[in-house]
């Protein structure tokens, strides 16, 4: 090294020195700025004039105090990540187990437990509040010696400084405190800020608590205190809510009210109305409950975070202290949230509300308005299908009960949505299913014929004519001015069949006959129905049955049910035959074994009967020549066919010195009067003798066996009972007990008609698969179709020719393979 160099050197430092002692410097500085030691809540002492004009002066000597503010922007910073926040960490979650605050533990956690996360919040803000303070008197001490060391200059003031450090920023120290505590912010530590809230809220809501009790009063005195939870005479209710109050005063001084809490504030709120929703609505439909709830919302939690903001100011100068902006729109959000919640609780409970209809209008009207500010169409769609699906789509619910529940859904969605867009695609699988089961169209008509008050009855009672989309088509747009376009978001599937205007208009009667989307189909059910009955009731009440037959004409129109007519009018002609040919001179009434009351019908009017035979015994059968005999001479070119297996006997049966009287089908009477000739028989004879199946006669036997008259000694041998000692269990048998022992239909069912029907059509698929070997269905379908069409034939579904086709391939007439059709060869 130069020796003049190192010489230089060294007189720089003495001049230096000479100008500027550092330790002296330093240690005025420490005075002013502890935080430069690493003191941090040093206690808050006034600063001698001295010492500043003493800093100043060095810095003076230095030339900037732009490095001093530097140095000292950084020991904040420093302080606060490293001491400050992390000091706050520890006195927060001292004694707790982090494993034990998962985000759902709030709930499950005790009052005490609560209790004890609120005092440690309290005392770990209290902590942080200190050094806070603490830090924010460096500030206007720094601005006070850079006006001092600068005083011969501009003075520099927290814009000069702002883009240099962050210290001199607006809020510097709150934000530099809000980063350092999001960033090490635990994942627990929503859990105990809200175990703070919510002792708060029960503070805040005791009174409320108080007037909603129907706790009796001597009972509501040994319970302790519904705020504090302490005993009433221990009720520290006062000092808690002064803590809290001073608690958000702190946060809200150190602008983390919203940064820290606003998660934990939400998720508490968002769970107490929750809870109240679920407290005062749940189960309860017959009145309106939003108005009481958005009430609530804002008397309640609106003016609860009011509280929190503004519940520590002094009166005098409250009104003058703004709610953050952010109230406002947290307050929009916690109101969609809680139309969003009662309109998911309604949903919930939305098959209760269609079963209660219409006493659950009230919750309808409510779910309407939620429906309006918030799109649950999909959710509501969704959840109702899978609870009717649950609950009634299976086969443990009968028919009727499904129906009912179908009925009651259409009025109740339809009040709800009259676009029909919803009902069309909740009821959509119960219209599947109830295709699927045999007695749906059977239970739908007697549900419309039925006595006494039903849905469908009430409607049918109403007198409308059946809604159509054949006959709407023509007027879709002829009330322009009023024209509809389609609901948005409905199936395209729902709408190639059905427009939007026929589901807006469609009856409940209609939608119920659109499960077959066939009103033949229900018409051919409801002349079964009306046969059974008019055969089965001799005595049936004529009134009644016109007066169904006549709203079932403004119904479906007079064509269908020309043939009930002429029914009724055949039941009508046979009791004036009756009456005629019983006083008849002619007739010797003391050459007849019993008298006979024939119902004479007009075969080709009534529906076919069942396929089965009964033969008389020849002494009842003559009888029944001598009452045709009767009728060809009062009839003159007419006579009669006898179906000896339908109708209705009066007998009577002497066991011992015992008679009664009953009346019973006619294969009852015609087997009980065989065992009067001969007391055992065996059940191929009987079977011979009266050409019943074996099968059916057992059964029809079984009615006897039931009774005490007949007993099977060995297997396929049956001995009648005449011993006086066993008391016979039919003596007050009455008609309506005979009948529940022999339910079935005397006619054949509307499946079994509609294969009749199609017979015609076999010789001429016969003759298509003869000449061209083998066919698809739906050729098939489509030239028997262009047949129909042209010969006025019966029309038919190609569902309903492919059960007749696979009945044939059961019969070995046809063959089916490969999707064809052949026959068998």
């Amino acid at each position: 090294m130069c020796p003049f160099l190192g010489i230089l050197q060294f007189e720089f430092v003495i001049f230096f020195r000479e100008m500027c002692d550092f330790d002296a410097l330093w240690s005025d500085a420490l005075k002013i700025f502890p935080v430069l030691g690493g003191v941090i809540n040093a206690p808050d002492e006034p600063v001698d004039e001295a010492v500043y004009e003493n800093v100043c002066r060095h810095l003076s000597n230095l030339g900037s105090a732009d490095a001093l503010t530097a140095i000292i922007d950084l020991e904040v910073q420093s302080a606060i990540r490293n001491t400050i926040v992390p000091s706050f960490w520890k006195q927060l979650y001292a004694g707790v187990n982090p494993s034990d605050l998962q985000s759902d533990a709030l709930a499950d956690q005790s009052v005490s437990d609560k209790n004890k996360l609120f005092a440690q919040f309290i005392e770990a803000i209290n902590e942080l509040h200190v050094g806070y303070r603490s830090l924010e008197r460096i500030k206007p001490r720094l601005m006070l010696l850079n006006e001092k060391a600068n005083s011969n200059a501009k003075p520099i003031n927290s814009s000069t400084l702002s883009s240099s450090t962050k210290l001199m920023q607006q809020d510097g120290i709150k934000t530099c405190l809000r980063d350092a505590m999001l960033a090490q912010l635990p994942p627990t530590f929503s859990t105990i800020v809200g175990a703070f809230y919510w002792v708060h809220y029960r503070l805040f809501t005791k009174d409320t608590q108080l007037a909603s009790t129907t706790i009796d009063s001597d009972v509501f005195d040994e319970l302790p205190c519904t705020g504090c939870n302490f005993d009433l005479e221990q009720c520290c209710c006062q000092k808690l809510t002064e803590m809290v109050n001073k608690t958000n005063m702190k946060l809200f001084e150190m602008n983390l009210t919203d940064r820290l809490a606003g998660s934990a504030l939400t998720a508490l709120i968002k769970d107490k109305i929750k809870e109240h929703i679920n407290d005062t609505c749940l189960g309860i439909f017959d009145r309106s409950h939003l108005k009481q709830l958005e009430t609530w919302l804002n008397d309640v939690i609106i003016v609860w975070l009011t509280n929190i903001f503004k519940g520590w100011i002094e009166k005098d100068i409250h009104d003058s202290i703004k709610v953050p902006a952010s109230l406002q729109s947290f307050k929009v959000k916690l109101t969609y949230f809680m139309y969003e919640t009662f309109a998911q609780n309604v949903i919930s409970q939305f098959f209760s509300i269609i079963i209660d209809y219409p006493d659950s209008t009230p919750a309808i009207d409510d779910l309407k308005i939620c429906m309006e500010k918030i799109d649950m169409r999909a959710y509501l769609t969704e959840t109702l299908r899978s609870s009717l699906e649950a609950r009634i789509l299976h086969p443990g619910v009968n028919t009727m009960d499904i129906l009912t529940g179908y009925v009651a859904a259409i009025k109740a969605i339809r009040h709800l949505d009259n676009t029909g867009v919803i009902l069309e695609m909740v009821t959509a699988p119960i219209k599947e299913y109830l295709r699927k089961r045999n007695d749906t169209v059977r239970r739908v008509v007697t549900g419309l014929t039925e006595e006494g008050p039903t849905d469908l009855s009430e409607e049918l009672a109403k007198g409308e004519s059946i809604k159509d989309g054949k006959d709407n088509g023509p007027d879709e747009f002829s009330n322009w001015e009023n024209w509809e376009p389609d609901p948005f978001g409905i199936d395209p599937n729902v709408m190639r069949y059905n427009s939007s205007k026929i589901m807006r208009s469609a009856d409940i009667i209609s939608m119920v006959v659109d499960i077959y989307g066939s009103k033949e189909l229900f018409m051919v059910e409801y002349r079964n129905l009306m046969a059974d009955r008019l055969i089965s009731q001799l005595d049936f009440n004529s009134e009644k049955e016109i007066r169904n037959l006549e709203l079932l004409k403004i119904r479906f129109g007079e064509s269908l049910l020309h043939s009930c007519e002429v029914m009724l009018k055949d039941v009508t002609d046979s009791k004036r035959i009756n009456a005629h040919i019983h006083g008849d001179g002619n007739c010797n009434a003391n050459d007849q074994l019993f008298d006979i009351s024939s119902l004479i019908i007009s075969a080709q009017f009534w529906p076919s009967f069942n396929k089965e035979s009964l033969q008389l015994p020849e002494e009842i059968e003559n009888e029944f020549k001598k009452y045709t005999k009767a009728y060809e001479a009062y009839k003159g070119n007419r006579t009669l066919n006898w179906r000896t297996v339908t109708g209705r006997v009066n007998i009577v049966i002497e066991v011992g010195n015992r008679t009664m009287e009953m009346t019973v089908p006619p294969t009852q009477a015609v087997i009980i009067y065989h065992f009067q000739n001969k007391n055992e028989w065996s059940l191929d004879e009987l079977s011979t003798l009266t050409k019943v199946p074996a099968t059916a006669l057992r059964r029809r036997i079984s009615f006897w066996q039931n009774h005490g008259l007949i007993t099977e000694t060995s297997p396929g041998i049956f001995t009648l009972i005449e011993k006086e000692t066993e008391k016979s269990q039919f003596e007050e048998m009455s008609i309506t007990e005979a009948d529940e022992e022999d339910l079935e239909s005397a006619m054949a069912s509307a499946s079994d008609q509609r294969e009749e029907e199609l017979q015609v059509f076999w010789s001429y698929i016969v003759g298509m698969l003869t000449n061209l070997d083998s066919m698809p269905i739906d050729r098939i379908h489509q030239m028997l179709r262009l047949f129909a069409s042209h010969s006025g034939g019966v029309e038919f579904t190609q569902d309903e020719l492919k059960h007749f086709l696979q009945r044939k391939v059961r019969e070995h007439k046809l063959l089916f393979s490969g999707g064809v059709y052949q026959l068998a060869k």
